[in-house]
């Protein structure tokens, strides 16, 4: 109990001397407010742009895996496009053959020209899908219905349109029950897919105009083009199994012997989150770690003023010695005196910080929207500045309670 009274009364007496020393106080925890705010401002920046990011993988899809075909790089000049290229057949048996994949669709792309009444479009993003691609995607039909087994089946030539292609070809608001010509062929528009933005990390940007016909439809108009397959898995952890039952099963339908080389590729969005996350928090710490060298010059500055101070106040401490206070008494009120500067430094650049970062929210089209204070570095933070006041505020500390108090009262 007399232990907390006096360090109560030694916190007091340590604010008291940063009041009546307000313009030196200021000056001196200047190293530390700069040092606190630059961590705190870096570290939300970089955690705001990790969320950023992992809001664009998210949106993508965190289940989705790829299968694509690949050349070699063991032996470019033993394989052809005709030989690795992929083919409906093996996409067929894949989601029987792979238990950890949920759904999947292969996915036949070219670019055609595109005509409604007048308008012409020379270069449209064809698609050619099966039903599956609904579940895959995850993007909705506004107007008109969804695309079905049966017009797979029967290799039907109607399509959907996004909402870009709309405003492009100049279509009704609802264009469901016309026609379009795509390469020349009637197609009948069945459904409106709603325009689905990628971020231009991904390959996106500006939305395109899209058409989307049915697999086998796209077939009949470009048999010889290469496809791939969109799939995804059932949790977005079974990524590394997916990937691992993709790879035996696409090497068995190639009859490829055990030291030939994958004439495919596999890709999922989980691997790159992973990866992501892990580079985020080594760039978290890094950040956190260059910025602190500031806290070095915050605390050399701490220390040279309770230095100055230990020297001001050499017959105040003399006095109290004269009258009974033991050393480790003086040590404890010039090390909390340093400790509460930092602290009091700290605070203050945090709400610098907090005022900076929350700021960044509201500039428009900011990566860094979602920039957030994360609660352990405010816990981190201050942890430092304390350390910083017992580390630097020790040697001036241990000064003050060594001096002798005869030579401490004659001091002038």
């Amino acid at each position: 109990m007399i232990i907390i009274r006096l360090l109560l009364q030694t916190v007091v007496l340590a604010l008291g001397q940063i009041w009546v020393n307000k313009m030196r106080s200021a000056l001196t925890t200047l190293g530390i407010i700069i040092a606190v705010g630059s961590i705190i401002i870096t570290v939300a920046a970089v955690d705001g742009l990790k969320s950023s990011v992992l809001k664009q993988f998210t949106s993508i899809g965190a289940n989705r895996v790829w299968v694509f075909p690949r050349m070699p790089r063991e032996a470019p000049g033993r394989y052809t496009w005709r030989k690795i290229r992929m083919v409906p057949r093996e996409a067929d048996g894949m989601l029987a053959a792979c238990p950890s994949l949920q759904a999947l669709t292969p996915v036949l792309g070219f670019g055609a020209e595109v005509q409604f009444g007048d308008r012409v479009e020379k270069t449209v993003q064809i698609q050619g899908v099966r039903p599956a691609w609904h579940d895959i995607e995850n993007r909705l039909v506004t107007q008109g219905r969804q695309l079905s087994s049966i017009d797979e089946e029967e290799r039907r030539q109607v399509c959907y349109v996004n909402d870009k292609a709309i405003a492009e070809l100049r279509m009704d608001t609802n264009p469901v029950g016309t026609y379009i010509l795509v390469d020349k062929r009637r197609f009948l528009i069945v459904g409106v897919v709603e325009t689905k933005a990628v971020s231009p990390m991904f390959g996106g940007g500006e939305a395109q105009t899209e058409v989307f016909i049915p697999f086998e439809t796209a077939r009949t108009m470009r048999i010889d083009q290469g496809l791939y397959i969109m799939a995804t898995t059932k949790q977005p952890e079974l990524y590394e199994d997916a990937k691992a039952e993709i790879r035996a099963y696409m090497r068995r339908m190639r009859e490829l012997a055990p030291g030939d080389p994958d004439s495919f590729g596999v890709e999922a969005i989980e691997q790159y989150v992973e990866q992501f996350k892990k580079i985020g928090a080594f760039f978290t710490i890094i950040a956190g770690a260059l910025v602190s060298i500031s806290l070095l010059v915050g605390g050399i500055g701490i220390m040279n003023i309770m230095l100055v101070s230990v020297s001001e106040r050499t017959r105040e401490i003399g006095l109290r010695k004269a009258v009974g206070a033991r050393p480790e008494v003086i040590l404890t009120q010039f090390l909390v005196e340093a400790v509460v500067l930092c602290i009091t430094g700290g605070i203050i650049g945090l709400l610098f910080s907090y005022t900076i970062v929350y700021g960044i929210k509201f500039i428009p089209n900011s990566p860094l929207e979602d920039v957030n204070v994360p609660f352990w570095a405010v816990i981190l933070s201050l942890a430092f500045c304390a350390g910083t006041g017992l580390i630097f505020g020790m040697g001036p500390a241990m000064k003050a309670s060594r001096l002798d108090p005869i030579e401490a009262l004659r001091h002038e």
